[in-house]
Order: C-alpha cells, then structure tokens, then sequence
C-alpha cells in the first residue's frame, strides 16, 4: 500500500557468554568485537556481556527454600530475560571450558532457564579452533533444549598467520570480523523465526 509505514524489526536481546574467565582470552575477545558489531552495524539486536566470573562452584547445598546465591539469581534473571544467546567456547582437554558448564548447570536448575530458545556457538584457540567444545555444547544443549544454528560456523585458529588478535585479545582480523557478524545475523533471523512461530 503506497504511503504505508514499513514496521521496523523488533528489537532481540541476546547474552553473550565467554567460557573463558581471562580478560585478554581470544574467545572474550570475540564477544567484545560481536557486542561492537551490534552498536555499530546490527540494528535491532542488543547484545550484552553476561559475566560468569562471580559465580560460585555448582552446589545444590547453597539452594536454600527455592532461592540461590545472589550472583546466581543475577546470572539466572538474565538468562531468563535474554531472546537468545551467543556462547564463545574455548576448548579445553577436548572439551568444554569448566567456567561455562558451571555457568549452564546454575541456569539449568529448576525452572531451566535456557529453555526453547535459539542460541549460537563461536570459538577461538589452536588447532581446529575449538571445534570440538562446540561439538560438545551442542551436545549439552539438547538436554537444555536449546536450538542452535547450524550455519555458518565460526572456529578461529588463533595461532596460525595472519594476527587475527592483537596483545589484549582484541579481535583485529576484518574477515574473522565479517564472519563474526555473519554469525550474529544468521542468530538474529533465527530468533525473529521462532518468536514468529510462537506468536
């Protein structure tokens, strides 16, 4: 209809979580390049840095009458509030990073908060780039009853030329950075898609 008003997208929020707790890690660097790709060239999606170094080592004697520690309730709302998420997984022993399972069991705890929603999987390190944590998230969010994306796929091997970091870990490869966005965009329509379907 001429003259008629194009609704814009709806606004998704997603959580962005490093299994990394190392300020200068490459996979923290890539969530800081993602959160800047949003501000900069990603209209209609916030992407936010949840933090997972407060919380305490997983145990079900700090649960007390359905309540939790306070960093673990902080962590739980904002998993409960975010449309999706956006994990950067290192690869350690072949394997998930232990921060970012301690971080997924807390959320799982009942009512699991991680259910039904769409989430997206980078990573970055030696070798196949932390291909095989990915692997294994995967395999962690069936039970979560997550729904990852398929493509495109984003494993960064961070030690092989060209620098694709510089010394504080910041993300410095402008094709890594495209990819990176790719990622992010591919998550954004994923999560318009099953909102749609919901409605």
């Amino acid at each position: 209809m001429e003259g008629a008003i194009l609704a814009a997208k709806p606004v998704i929020r997603l959580a962005a979580i490093s299994g990394s707790l190392r300020k200068g890690s490459y996979n923290r660097g890539l969530i800081r390049s993602a959160v800047e790709l949003c501000k900069d060239s990603i209209p209609g999606v916030e992407l936010e840095h949840v933090d997972i170094a407060p919380l305490p080592l997983l145990n079900t004697d700090l649960e007390v009458d359905g309540t939790f520690p306070p960093a673990v309730e902080a962590f739980r709302k904002k998993i409960l509030e975010a449309d999706g998420y956006l994990f950067a997984s290192p690869e350690y022993n072949y394997s998930i990073a232990g921060p970012l399972k301690n971080a997924i069991d807390w959320a799982s705890r009942y009512p699991n908060c991680w259910a039904d929603k769409p989430a997206a999987i980078v990573s970055a390190g030696g070798g196949f780039g932390g291909g095989r944590s990915q692997y294994h998230l995967r395999q962690v969010g069936v039970f979560l009853d997550l729904h990852f994306i398929n493509k495109p796929e984003l494993f960064v091997s961070a030690f092989q030329p060209p620098q694709k970091f510089d010394s504080e870990g910041n993300l410095i490869d402008p094709e890594i950075k495209e990819r990176l966005k790719q990622i992010i965009l591919s998550l954004q329509a994923f999560t318009l898609r099953l909102k749609g379907e919901k409605s």
